[in-house]
């Protein structure tokens, strides 16, 4: 491996070498970048595309692909108020001009207390749902006359909602995460330079992020969701940055060791290499981990952020070396290192820590656990599951609509589960449709496919389609239509899509974690050559993920005021935390492997802990700040994941890396690393750690 990364790091950290890197980089980016720009094209934001794959409520959209109503998206008008009834009829011939064609826009259906009207307007999927929803809201919401409120939901709105916020997300996410990443920098470095490198790099990352995803995706069948492509670019930006300050970080050490920034480049990608590549292939395994998930958007934003790191870590051993080397060493102005001078002070933050620690450290890690424990114990208080309603931080137009539809009519009036059935079956399956309790009605009619084999019924449900009795009344609407015999009938709809997601997300979690768990495992085997360290670090980050669940879910419930938690949250939170939070434990305990085969195991860690302590905790700042940015998005299952994997990643930055892990490997002494050759080599501790190690012998590449 250390031969390899040698002729590797010939290539950016030489003389030539680094024109031709940067040269390259530059020539594919004005190539290529064209195609940056199209990954909207091979979005899906269909109606299966965040769904479990196979699902009942799944197949019952692909059989409406048979129908003429597929290609219809009803929009459900909401008029009420004293001036109601005559506003709805005035406003009928409008609604018409939106209506797909060849559809009518039915009489308005008033409710039986009188207060209410509710007209649904069919229509055309094909066209662009969004524009249409915006120009009725205008044309009769805007201008409804005083006395008259005018709302417009159905499934129509809910999308149009929907798509609002991630219209905005990219551009959102990329002006924040580059503000956010901007200003770290320049507090971590203190340079008005030197920020700039790892920003250009990381967009040089980001273009060939969204060029391999663009192409995978049309080429190779990549699924790419509106959800995994904004998390792709915060994803990027985060990575990319850890990356940087680890690797500048070990340059500027070399700087202080050697005359030659070429050679110190190339000492300082070798030795950090491992660690990097190692972080890099961890976080991108377990993303892709994500791929065996029922669930598409799952699945969709696992092997998508696979991708970015990997395109991540290209871009930081190439490019930002090339930039490093080119540049020289006045980029790091005004602390420009010098040769022969000393790469840190004797006497550190992180050297005192160390030494706090290594005087109790069973004390230490057992306090450790403690504080992680009670924070994990919150876990067992979390209310899963969120309505359409509690998805938004705001109250959009469609949620008002539901509320008005749920106070005025039956709650399922606006958005009735679908039963396909083989026709002739149709009337025996409606009879034990409308037998279940729960069930408003079954309307009556029902559309047939060109072929006339399948019928589809549409079922109004007496409760709110997202609500739980809704799901109940699914459930038990499912097993009374199953049991007709020769009907094959399928029960579809929001609220079967409720139900469906919620299920997968249960067996996701037991297949996708443990999964996880062993990719995780062997990485570190790799790269510790030993057993006890990586088991033990692997269970750090269990706990510290559990600890930040914990915590989140008190912020959700009496900070932020979150109903619940999506379905969706403690997966994404596990595999994100589990590989996140393992990539600091791998730069830490890569530089504890290679001081301690040189100090002895005690100096070993300390020194390692000494070394890495600014450059880990600037990483894991400018990771927390970058996932913070989903905080403020009015997505709740964003926001909520912004906050679990910014409290897990602050937790293994302060928490665990800083304190738990040293301290259990100076408990266990030479153990630590049983059964590899560390273990057999003795502890070599006779001399005492000062915080100020003599460096390592200047190596020659």
């Amino acid at each position: 491996m250390r031969a390899l990364l040698r002729r590797v790091a010939r290539a950016p950290g030489g003389r030539r070498g680094k024109w031709f890197v940067l040269a390259a980089w530059l020539i594919a980016a004005v190539a290529l970048g064209p195609l940056a720009g199209r990954l909207g094209d091979v979005e899906d934001s269909g109606a299966n595309a965040f769904l479990p794959h196979g699902a009942e409520s799944a197949r019952v959209n692909t059989e409406l692909e048979r129908f003429r109503t597929d290609t219809l998206m009803p929009a459900v008008v909401v008029h009420s108020g004293a001036g109601a009834p005559a506003q709805a009829a005035a406003d009928r011939p409008v609604l018409a001009r939106y209506a797909a064609e060849g559809e009518e826009v039915s009489p308005p259906v008033p409710s039986e207390d009188g207060d209410a009207l509710m007209t649904v307007v069919p229509l055309d999927s094909e066209d662009d749902i969004t524009a249409k929803i915006d120009e009725l809201r205008d044309q009769v919401g805007a201008n409804a006359p005083p006395g008259v409120d005018v709302v417009v939901g159905g499934p129509a709105g809910s999308l149009t909602d929907q798509v609002a916020v991630f219209d905005s997300l990219d551009s959102t996410l990329m002006i924040a995460t580059g503000l956010v990443v901007a200003v770290l920098l320049l507090i971590t470095y203190r340079s008005p330079v030197l920020w700039l490198l790892p920003l250009l790099s990381v967009g040089f990352a980001a273009v060939l992020t969204q060029v391999c995803t663009y192409l995978l995706a049309r080429y190779a069948g990549l699924p790419v969701d509106p959800q995994s492509a904004g998390v792709l670019m915060v994803l990027v930006f985060g990575v990319g940055t850890d990356y940087a300050l680890l690797l500048i970080a070990r340059y500027r050490e070399e700087l202080h060791r050697h005359a030659d920034r070429h050679e110190a480049m190339r000492i300082a990608l070798v030795r950090s290499g491992p660690a990097v590549l190692a972080s890099a292939a961890t976080i991108a395994a377990g993303l892709a981990c994500l791929g065996f998930a029922d669930i598409n958007s799952s699945r969709s934003l696992g092997l998508v952020g696979a991708v970015g790191v990997v395109c991540a870590f290209l871009a930081m051993v190439t490019v930002l070396p090339a930039l490093l080397v080119i540049t020289g060493r006045w980029v790091f102005w005004p602390f420009v290192p010098r040769e022969g001078t000393p790469a840190r002070p004797s006497r550190t933050v992180w050297s005192r820590v160390g030494a706090a620690v290594a005087l109790r450290p069973r004390w230490s890690w057992l306090m450790s656990v403690a504080v992680t424990g009670a924070l994990a114990l919150s876990v067992a208080g979390i209310s899963m599951g969120l309505t359409q309603a509690q998805m938004f931080q705001d109250e959009p137009e469609s949620v008002v609509a539901q509320e008005r539809i749920s106070a005025h009519y039956p709650s399922g009036a606006s958005d009735p589960a679908k039963i396909v059935t083989a026709t002739g079956k149709a009337d025996a399956v409606r009879r034990a449709a409308a037998d279940v309790e729960g069930v408003a009605r079954v309307e009556p009619g029902g559309d047939r496919s060109p072929d006339g084999t399948l019928t589809l019924l549409s079922v109004v449900l007496a409760d709110t389609p997202d609500s739980e009795r809704a799901e109940d009344t699914v459930d038990t609407l499912r097993d009374a239509v199953h049991g007709v015999a020769g009907a094959d009938a399928l029960v579809g709809g929001t609220t079967a899509q409720n139900l469906d997601t919620q299920r997968a997300a249960g067996r996701d979690l037991t297949t996708v974690v443990p999964i996880v768990l062993l990719v995780v495992l062997a990485v570190l085997v790799w790269l510790l050559r030993a057993l006890v360290a990586p088991v033990l670090l692997l269970a750090t980050v269990v706990l510290s993920y559990l600890a930040a669940l914990g915590a989140s879910n008190l912020l959700f419930e009496h900070l932020l005021g979150f109903a619940g938690v999506d379905w969706s949250i403690p997966l994404m939170g596990f595999v994100f935390l589990v590989a996140l939070g393992i990539d600091y434990n791998i730069f830490l305990m890569h530089r504890v492997r290679e001081e301690t085969a040189r100090l002895g195991h005690t100096r070993g860690v300390l020194e390692g802990l000494t070394s890495t302590g600014g450059v880990i905790t600037s990483a894991g700042v400018v990771l927390a700040a970058t996932f913070a940015v989903f905080a403020g998005l009015p997505l709740v299952t964003m926001a909520q994941m912004g906050v679990l994997v910014g409290i897990g990643v602050l937790l293994d930055t302060f928490l665990v890396r800083t304190v738990l892990v040293p301290a259990l490997a100076l408990d266990l002494g030479r153990w630590f690393w049983w059964p590899g050759r560390l273990f057999h080599r003795g502890t070599g501790d006779e001399v005492p750690y000062t915080g100020a190690e003599s460096a390592p012998a200047p190596e020659r590449v």
